[in-house]
């Protein structure tokens, strides 16, 4: 939602939200992600110890939350897709919208957050541990909205697992060359064409699945 369609208040959660990540990416990067306790979050964005945890429930979530909310993306864009389109097509046209987007959430942003927090996280077990827990679930929700049109809770399994990991393969790539140093813009063609060919292969197999109605 842009940020002008919302009300002061919300707006000023946002704010506020931002503000403590935007202290513990800080405080992180300087001081490593298990030497930095909530408490020290807070004092250093202005804030309550309590607001921190109203925000957000763990000091794994404050620094993740951007990933986090990301986790449905396969799942809505099927759940979403036009009459007729396969799930692999509606997943291509999602992340090629992304690519376009520069979108930080699939690793075609080099603002200094994004890749310090992508560099936190390659640093940290407990944090790529968390992250593996995101695809997982993602994985799930995709799963579900699978199995509710088919009826078919296997195959819809193997189907979400084919489609989630073709995407993430892309976006491990780019996550990779971004911590190598290499610039969105100039990243943005290849990633365009590894998702061509990620999903050309799992298109392959999967047939058009599933069939419409």
């Amino acid at each position: 939602m842009a940020e002008e369609s919302l009300g002061l208040r919300e707006r000023k959660k946002r704010q506020t939200a931002h503000r403590i990540w935007r202290t513990a990416l800080d405080l992180f990067v300087e001081r490593g992600f298990d030497k930095v306790s909530v408490a020290e979050i807070a004092a250093a964005a202005d804030v309550s110890k309590m607001t921190v945890f109203n925000y957000f429930g763990t000091k794994e979530d404050v620094l993740l939350a951007p990933l986090e909310a990301h986790v449905a993306d396969a799942a809505d864009a099927v759940r979403d897709r036009e009459p007729g389109e396969s799930a692999v097509a509606a997943l291509r046209r999602q992340f090629l919208a992304k690519v376009d987007g520069r979108d930080p959430s699939i690793g075609l942003s080099d603002d200094v957050g994004v890749v310090q927090l992508l560099r936190l996280i390659s640093d940290t077990p407990a944090l790529a541990r968390r992250v593996m827990l995101f695809q997982m679930r993602g994985i799930a929700l995709l799963t579900d909205v699978l199995a509710e049109e088919t009826g078919d809770r296997l195959t819809a399994g193997i189907a979400a697992h084919q489609l989630v990991s073709a995407r993430d393969a892309v976006v491990v790539e780019n996550h990779r060359r971004l911590l190598a140093g290499d610039r969105a813009d100039a990243m943005a063609a290849d990633c365009a064409a590894l998702a061509e060919r990620a999903f050309d292969l799992v298109e392959k197999g999967l047939q058009g699945y599933p069939a419409s109605a």
